[in-house]
């Protein structure tokens, strides 16, 4: 079987959920041309922890730790100070977690701020693969907003470059017309102050999907895609069973958020916040990113990963049994049902916002 088969057979035994993790793996490092990087080797010259796991970043040869650290909960409203933002931050990349997420609009850039400041220290902006997201849907917005956030974060370049937030049906088209966001995206790879792009978005499968295939009728290929994955998004209008297969079928490393649903699925009290977060680790991702808002909750992604067993196809039903029924009624994934996660609908500015 060639390589191109291959990969369309994952994709549809992902889309079927029948395909064990191991093969995921083997996939996606078939898409990215080479062996499934080993605890202790070095991509990209970012050194990897030996109790943490890797994967990789579908095909662009990068290895990233299995959890990610979530940039908003580094200043989330109530939550931690400058200090120990940074403390956690530290023993989150000492213990090999090796990738942060950030925005740019993330609590008015002080998760950017504090994550730069916390970079800069000790050579830890080395050890790291850093991303960050914008919101401009225009050249202009998007370059002010990349050069902004360059700032904050206290580095020439950042690793991946996301567009936040699609969640509108045009938000596909104006990211690709002329004079929209991509322009100013491939100038900065270009100049070097990026390396690798992608998207996000928490709303719409549907809208995932029309990224991508907007994407194909201009022949560019997304390096990642983040999307909610968790044990309850399989029931309710799936990015698990649309977008996945998508992903995995074009060599697009996937990124995984939501586990908790900002705490409307943990408190659903369907399994322990564990077993929440190692569900879609059972998946064809690269990542699950996390938020991580004390040493404690750090501790905890730190025991998912290193409890973590691939699911068998019986173990899965058995999981999603426990929370079909909840789920059905949409009412623990808010970010798809309502507008209360929506921070470019709340502040339609950052669309346009140099």
């Amino acid at each position: 079987m060639d390589r191109r088969d291959f990969i369309k057979t994952v994709a549809a035994a992902a889309a079927a959920g029948s395909l064990p993790v191991d093969a995921l793996a083997a996939a996606a490092a078939m898409q990215a041309g080479n062996a499934t990087p080993q605890p202790g080797s070095v991509t990209a010259g970012i050194p990897q922890h030996p109790d943490m796991k890797y994967r990789p970043l579908g095909r662009t040869g990068e290895a990233v730790s299995l959890v990610g650290m979530g940039g908003y909960h580094l200043a989330k409203p109530g939550g931690m100070d400058n200090d120990e933002a940074i403390r956690v931050v530290h023993a989150g990349i000492d213990a090999g977690i090796n990738f942060c997420d950030n925005c740019w609009d993330y609590n008015g850039g002080e998760s950017e701020v504090r994550l730069g400041r916390a970079l800069a220290m000790q050579g830890y902006r080395h050890r790291t693969f850093l991303m960050t997201k914008i919101d401009g849907r225009t050249a202009k917005a998007a370059m002010g907003q990349i050069e902004t956030s360059l700032n904050r974060l206290q580095t020439d370049h950042i690793d991946l470059l996301q567009f936040h937030e699609i969640i509108r049906p045009d938000d596909p088209a104006r990211v690709f017309a002329q004079g929209g966001a991509l322009e100013a995206v491939l100038k900065a790879r270009e100049q070097g102050k990026i390396r690798y792009i992608g998207f996000t978005g928490h709303k719409s499968p549907a809208i995932h999907a029309s990224m991508f295939e907007t994407a194909d009728q201009h022949e560019f290929h997304f390096d990642t895609v983040q999307m909610p994955l968790n044990i309850m998004d399989a029931h309710y209008d799936s990015f698990e069973k649309t977008v996945v297969p998508m992903a995995v079928a074009r060599g697009t490393g996937i990124m995984g958020m939501k586990a908790f649903g900002d705490n409307f699925i943990l408190k659903s009290n369907v399994m322990p916040p564990i077993q929440m977060l190692q569900y879609p680790m059972s998946l064809p991702i690269s990542i699950q990113i996390t938020g991580i808002d004390s040493m404690a909750i750090l501790h905890q992604a730190l025991e998912a990963v290193r409890t973590y067993q691939p699911t068998t196809p019986g173990m899965r039903a058995a999981l999603l049994a426990r929370s079909e029924q909840i789920a059905m009624t949409g009412k623990t994934e808010l970010y798809k049902t309502t507008e209360h996660f929506d921070g470019t609908n709340q502040n339609p500015q950052w669309l346009t916002e140099a």
